[in-house]
């Protein structure tokens, strides 16, 4: 042979040659591998959204019945917040211009829409008619606003926030006594205003008690689709849910852990420990394996209540996300209604000064 004695150098050029070859092909599935690793990603969160139960308003659209609430995060952390929540599986976002951080939430959500890995109409999206917007001419531009800050076309859902009005001004209008200035405006035309707006899917009420959702409910043309109250065990608005199914208005749980980093109602700490420290709770929730905040949420799901607990923490969301696998056996689920005890999350001194003031009656 003509190599023959010269052992196998001659063999170099081409095992270069084809390791070069082989180190494409291995890059190329590389970049294929991560292509694969991103639609399966999209699959999982899919997969993780389906499994949250949609609830049937009364006018016929679906709501998902667990959603992430926004309030209070600190500035610049809703934007990762609501990325993480969306890869976790979270499709609904309980807005409100009140909270002041709308514009990073709607940065959030369309870097999200723009990669690809949500879709708009995958979302439910909502906002709230703050205080200082009630007179009809503010409604409109108030909404617009909100929209122009998230970066949407529509909302999904629009809530008066409070039936509690201020003198019209950005947030908070204080007089030469730093009092809050309170207005009136009947709730009938602020709702005939919300009636009006072609850019909202769904519209409802929040705060409202018994006796303010029946009046608007005697003169509306559109009937809220939901009131949004505070509920929790502590407050577990039996009389106000019956009130509203009866009327077939759904009810929408804020403070669903009683909103543990708060002070307590000054005239009730001496009622017992946070909600999230309560033994019941902790007990129950122990022998499902389960945190007190998972139990909590799931705790309303069974009553056919939505529920969008804030979390700016991807692990804290994912595990809030986690209870679909509970069932809660009815004689714990009458243990945790046992704990009523009429028992807000926070005091709402000057509020209380309103006209408007919901809590005043018993539901």
């Amino acid at each position: 042979m003509k190599n023959e004695g010269k052992g196998f150098g001659f063999l170099a050029p081409y095992l270069q040659v084809a390791i070069t070859k082989l180190q494409t092909v291995n890059q190329s599935l590389i970049r294929n591998d991560k292509r694969y690793t991103n639609i399966s990603q999209s699959s999982i969160m899919a997969s993780s959204a389906a499994k949250v139960p949609k609830v049937k308003l009364n006018n016929g659209r679906e709501m998902p019945i667990l959603g992430l609430g926004t309030w209070k995060s600190k500035p610049g952390e809703v934007t990762q917040a609501v990325k993480d929540a969306i890869d976790v599986g979270y499709r609904h976002f309980d807005c409100a211009f009140y909270n002041q951080n709308e514009a990073e939430i709607g940065q959030a959500l369309t870097e999200k829409m723009a990669s690809g890995e949500v879709k708009r109409e995958e979302l439910f999206i909502t906002s709230k008619l703050w205080n200082t917007f009630h007179s009809p001419e503010s409604v409109e531009p108030a909404l617009k606003k909100s929209l122009s800050l998230l970066g949407l076309d529509y909302l999904d859902l629009y809530f008066i926030h409070w039936p509690i009005i201020y003198f019209y001004c950005e947030l908070f209008p204080k007089d030469e006594n730093d009092k809050l200035m309170f207005t009136s405006v009947d709730h009938v035309d602020t709702w005939r205003a919300m009636e009006k707006c072609k850019l909202i899917r769904s519209i409802g009420l929040s705060n409202f008690n018994s006796k303010q959702l029946q009046h608007v409910l005697d003169n509306c043309k559109t009937k809220p689709v939901i009131n949004q109250v505070e509920c929790h065990p502590y407050l577990n608005q039996k009389r106000l849910i019956e009130f509203c199914k009866k009327k077939d208005i759904h009810i929408f749980a804020y403070c669903s852990l009683g909103s543990p980093d708060r002070s307590l109602d000054k005239s009730q700490q001496d009622l017992g420990v946070a909600l999230m420290e309560d033994p019941t709770i902790k007990t129950i929730a122990k022998k499902y394996k389960k945190t007190p905040s998972q139990l909590l949420i799931r705790y309303q799901i069974e009553r056919g209540v939505s529920v969008t607990p804030s979390s700016f923490n991807k692990t804290h969301m994912g595990q809030n996300f986690d209870i679909f696998d509970l069932k809660i056996a009815d004689e714990d689920m009458k243990y945790i209604d046992s704990l009523d005890c009429n028992r807000r999350s926070f005091d709402f001194g000057p509020y209380k000064e309103s006209p408007d003031f919901p809590f005043n009656i018993e539901f």
